[in-house]
């Protein structure tokens, strides 16, 4: 039987993720998507991750970020972002990489900032299954109704970004608690 078969549960399947060998990351796998992975992506990668070291939850999650483009590849998060983050106590040190359709076997739930990037990911979808994983992240925020997209703040200024991570730690909070249900 297929180890990522839907008739398992989510506890009992075991996931071959990039980073990880077969085997050594167990439970839920999420990767984060925006445009460039440099600014909201590595901020929702970096605040879902502390949230799950929070609750003690680590080996229950693995959590990754991605770009539709490749323009920043190997890159830090944007310096604005990282500051922004830090001044809220979080870690935004990953570097960025581009989204592949590949993701799709490696990734339980992928997660985009805003409907450009919904419409990017799922034209990479190779079937039904792969686009029932692509979730917009806003759909989790439970202190922001009406909101329709975690906007990007890579042109604007330093209240841009902290309106960004407002959005992302609502949406993560919502999204961890959806989680654990």
């Amino acid at each position: 039987m297929n180890k990522n078969s839907s008739n398992q549960s989510q506890e009992e399947r075991v996931f071959k993720h990039p980073s990880l060998g077969e085997g050594q990351g167990v439970g839920l796998s999420l990767l984060f998507i925006c445009l460039g992975n440099i600014c909201r992506s590595p901020a929702a990668e970096g605040v879902m991750k502390h949230i799950v070291e929070r609750e003690g939850r680590e080996a229950d999650f693995v959590i990754d970020s991605a770009g539709i483009g490749g323009w920043h590849v190997g890159q830090l998060p944007d310096h604005r972002m990282r500051r922004r983050g830090a001044a809220r106590g979080y870690d935004f040190s990953s570097r960025a990489r581009q989204f592949s359709a590949a993701d799709f076997d490696h990734f339980d739930m992928i997660l985009v900032m805003d409907r450009e990037n919904y419409f990017d990911v799922t034209r990479l979808a190779r079937n039904d299954a792969d686009k029932q994983k692509v979730r917009m992240l806003v759909d989790y925020m439970t202190h922001h109704p009406g909101q329709q997209t975690i906007p990007d703040p890579y042109y604007g200024d330093t209240a841009d970004f902290d309106f960004a991570l407002d959005l992302i730690e609502d949406a993560c909070e919502g999204l961890f608690k959806s989680l654990c249900k």
